[in-house]
């Protein structure tokens, strides 16, 4: 059983089954109040799971969550710690591990599946989200590798706004543009890495830029 948790984006957490099997989600699409809503969220998805599967109408055995996994971006600094933050909270009080996803993976394997499902070969495309100050994130794909997970095969990069279709048409891949992260989809992400024995993801979070802080210099001292 697997917690998902990203706030790349918006917040969105969700419990999945091994299998794939989504047993509750809950989000916020707002990008900037991550810390106001995830404890709220996190309490709804774990009450949730109680009940099954989405769309169970009996009750299910109790939720033990065996991993966490953690959307690592690209996304802004300070929304992207909370998640992260939150997951390695939540893991330690459980002792159980994290497993590291890049948020875009989630979106292109949706992409992916929903194409699988209606019989459409998917050609290469790219993952892009907003970065803000006229900035996109992408990620290029191609299809799923043996191990179920999709192949990143450029990205995440920091595109400008107005350079966005002279990259995407240098990369021959078509455009998918992601309001949101499905957090069901991540967790579905780390469940087939853990699966094959895989590390898909650095531990490293992949800020979109450096926060736009800077540690105080030391007071000068002043002679008497």
């Amino acid at each position: 059983m697997i917690l998902g948790i990203d706030t790349s984006l918006g917040t969105a957490l969700a419990v999945v089954e091994a299998d794939g099997v989504v047993r509750s989600t809950a989000s916020n699409p707002n990008p900037l109040g991550h810390a106001e809503v995830i404890g709220e969220l996190l309490q709804r998805v774990l009450a949730d799971a109680e009940f099954g599967p989405v769309g169970a109408t009996t009750a299910a055995a109790p939720v033990t969550v065996t991993h966490v996994a953690a959307g690592m971006g690209p996304g802004p600094f300070t929304g992207l710690r909370v998640g992260i933050a939150a997951a390695k909270a939540f893991a330690l009080a459980r002792g159980i591990p994290v497993v590291p996803v890049a948020s875009h993976d989630a979106v292109a394997l949706e992409v992916l599946l929903a194409d699988a499902m209606s019989g459409e070969d998917t050609p290469r495309f790219a993952v892009v989200t907003d970065a803000r100050r006229r900035e996109f994130a992408c990620s290029v794909y191609d299809d799923l590798d043996d191990d179920g997970l999709p192949v990143r095969v450029t990205g995440p990069v920091l595109v400008p706004r107005d350079d966005i279709d002279a990259r995407l048409a240098e990369w021959g891949a078509r455009r998918h543009d992601a309001a949101a992260v499905p957090a069901q989809l991540l967790a579905l992400v780390a469940a087939r890495a853990i699966a094959a024995g895989r590390q898909v993801a650095a531990s490293e979070p992949l800020y979109l830029r450096v926060p736009d802080v800077s540690v105080p210099a030391p007071r000068k001292k002043v002679g008497t």
